[in-house]
Order: C-alpha cells, then structure tokens, then sequence
C-alpha cells in the first residue's frame, strides 16, 4: 500500500515560530488562547494563529467528549454498579478513557514547542475551518 504524503511540518516562518512558541505551547491548556487573542503581536503570528486554533477545537471536543462520556458513564454504568449486578471492571476501564484528551494536549505541546505545525490526530481537520 502507498504512504499517504504528509503535509509540510512547517508553514510559518522561522522568526514566527521563535517569538510565537510559547504561546502556542499554552494553547493547549487555555492560556495560549487567551494570550492569542489579546495580543496583537501574537495575531499576526501564523505559528501562534495554527496552534492556538488547534487548542480552541481541542478545547470544545474535549468538552464534547467529557460530556458524552459521562453521560454514558452515569446511564449505563451507574444501576449496574449499584443493582448488584458488578460493572466494577468495566467502569474502571471507561474512567481511563477521561484521559484521552489529556493526551491530545500533550501532543500539542510536543508539536509547538518542536516548532511543528502539525495537526492533531482525528479533530485537528477542524481547526483548518476556522477564521480568526
């Protein structure tokens, strides 16, 4: 089977990529995005812009996610944990499952402060949609 080519790694430039990493790297955790749009110097920074664009998706797929998955967590698991019946194995596996976007953060973080403009597996597609 052909290899699918990659994307380029980089699209910013190098002077983008130096003054903008920090704030790349913070957007994964909220205060990248909040630091991107308050700045002007970082909005106009296109290694800024990827990333704190990549967090914003992440963010509200993770909330998504963590919405979902407690509501399946609370419907399905809760009577089978209290009626008797066990689900104790199967609810701690699906409380490991809330550490799935702690992963996509970390890769986040790996990729800007790598200064590579990679998209995330599965959401990073979405973030390409966005206009600000």
């Amino acid at each position: 089977m052909a290899k699918k080519a990659e994307k380029p790694v980089h699209s910013a430039g190098s002077k983008d990529i130096e003054t903008g990493k920090v704030c790349a790297a913070l957007s994964y955790i909220l205060i990248g995005i909040i630091w991107y749009f308050a700045d002007e110097n970082m909005k106009k920074n296109g290694f800024a812009k990827f990333h704190a664009k990549q967090g914003l998706v992440l963010l509200i797929a993770a909330i998504a996610y963590d919405i979902v998955l407690g509501i399946i967590v609370g419907a399905l698991l809760f009577p089978l944990l209290f009626s008797g019946m066990g689900g104790w194995g199967l609810f701690s596996i699906l409380r490991l499952l809330y550490y799935v976007p702690l992963i996509f953060i970390i890769i986040g973080i790996i990729n800007a402060l790598n200064g590579n403009e990679k998209e995330l597996p599965i959401i990073g597609g979405f973030a390409s949609k966005l206009n600000f």
